[in-house]
């Protein structure tokens, strides 16, 4: 299996989150920590980075949310979800943050439930 740091491209610090927000970094903690951003350990020393994509402008992607705890539902790891999100899947066509991205969160969070079962 693919490791996030294969599949994303784009990755940002709290501080550059919550600068794109306007917010401070202890706001951005409180989003991943109600997992309306995830964000992974990476680098070194190791620190916290968000997939650039989860952001729309300034503000979390609207409808990443609910695919974040749709996919902990499935028994995913924020690793695992953030792969699944980067990864093509033909049936879409193309990657699962794309299609969330142009507004097809039905569609993505459909293909999230089926992986429970």
């Amino acid at each position: 299996m693919s490791s996030a740091e294969d599949k994303v491209d784009g990755w940002l610090t709290y501080s550059q989150v919550g600068e794109l927000m306007g917010e401070s970094v202890n706001r951005v903690r409180r989003l991943v920590e109600d997992r309306t951003l995830v964000a992974l350990k990476r680098g070194k020393p190791k620190e916290y980075y968000v997939p650039e994509l989860f952001m729309d402008g300034s503000a979390p992607l609207g409808s990443l949310r609910g695919t974040l705890i749709t996919l902990g539902d499935s028994g995913f790891s924020d690793e695992e979800a953030v792969v699944w999100l980067f990864t093509d899947d033909p049936s879409l066509p193309g990657r699962p943050i794309d299609a969330l991205r142009a507004g097809r969160k039905t569609e993505v969070r459909r293909r999230a439930q089926a992986l429970a079962f």
